[in-house]
Formats: structure tokens, C-alpha cells, sequence
């Protein structure tokens, strides 16, 4: 079950390489503006690739309410690369290939599908302090979240 509102978010520190190589860390931007995280289960699925190509296409919202996006899949950031680069995918992309902060956030799944433990569809916002103030996860890895529920918060917390 995804941890609660008010529930201080677990920091993370997370490999990417897309849109470049780097560390991704939650903590980094804390004080400075607030997150908007999302998990995904598998990077070159269908409807992973329309969550992040739509998020991609309204990345200047996100930035307008304030918010950075990172969104975080177990798949190994050479995938995850190779998939952004193959969609045009421009939102962050973490790997969390070991697996540990989808289980912070309590949102792994055991298996999907018989693939193995993937992380579940499901949405956070992280407010400068680093407090959740939205959390959703998904009913099934089919769904997508609540992006207008989303935007509602990030534009109350300004």
C-alpha cells in the first residue's frame, strides 16, 4: 500500500541517463521546489509509453506550478535510455533496479504478469520540505493517475 499524505517522503538517491547521466536525488530538491514522482512498472510497454510521452509533452505545466517530475521504473538506466531516446521521452527517469525505493514507497508489486516484482503504477507529490501531499496508486498497472488531482495539489501548495 502507497504511503500516506503527510508521511515524510523516504530520499533517494537513484541512477539515470536520461536526459543525462547523473545521480537523481529527491533531497536535491527539497527548499527549492516540489516533486512530482512517479512509478512505473517496464519501460517499451504501451501504456508506460503514453504516461510518459503525455508527461513529456506537459513537462512547461509542471515547471509552471513549480514542480520537477522524475519518474522511476525498475529497469536499468541503459533500458530506460534506450526507450527515452526511442520516444523522445524528456521527463527524468530513475532506475531503482535494486528495487529499494519502490518498496519505501510501498508501492512494489511481488510479480506482474509472471515478469517478477515490478514497481506499481503510482503517483506522489513531494513538497519542498519533503512531505507527501498526494499519493495515489493505481487500481491496476493499466490505469493511469489522477494528473488533474496532481496539478490540483501542486498549484495549492504554489
Amino acid at each position: 500500500m502507497a504511503i500516506a499524505v503527510g508521511t515524510k517522503a523516504p530520499d533517494f538517491t537513484l541512477k539515470s541517463k536520461s536526459p543525462v547521466d547523473a545521480d537523481v536525488k529527491l533531497s536535491d530538491n527539497f527548499g527549492k521546489k516540489n516533486t512530482v514522482l512517479l512509478f512505473f512498472p517496464l519501460a517499451f510497454t504501451g501504456v508506460c509509453t503514453t504516461e510518459m510521452c503525455d508527461i513529456t509533452a506537459g513537462l512547461s505545466a509542471y515547471a509552471g506550478l513549480n514542480a520537477a517530475v522524475i519518474a522511476v521504473s525498475v529497469d536499468s538506466p541503459f533500458a530506460q535510455q534506450a526507450w527515452a531516446q526511442k520516444e523522445n521521452i524528456g521527463v527524468t527517469l530513475a532506475s531503482d533496479l535494486n528495487k529499494t525505493t519502490a518498496k519505501a514507497y510501498g508501492v512494489l508489486l511481488d510479480d506482474l504478469l509472471g515478469f517478477g516484482s515490478t514497481a506499481a503504477r503510482a503517483a506522489f507529490v513531494v513538497d519542498k520540505n519533503g512531505v507527501v501531499q498526494y499519493s495515489e496508486q493505481t487500481p491496476t498497472p493499466k490505469d493511469l493517475p489522477n494528473f488533474e488531482a496532481i496539478k490540483a495539489t501542486l498549484a495549492k501548495l504554489g
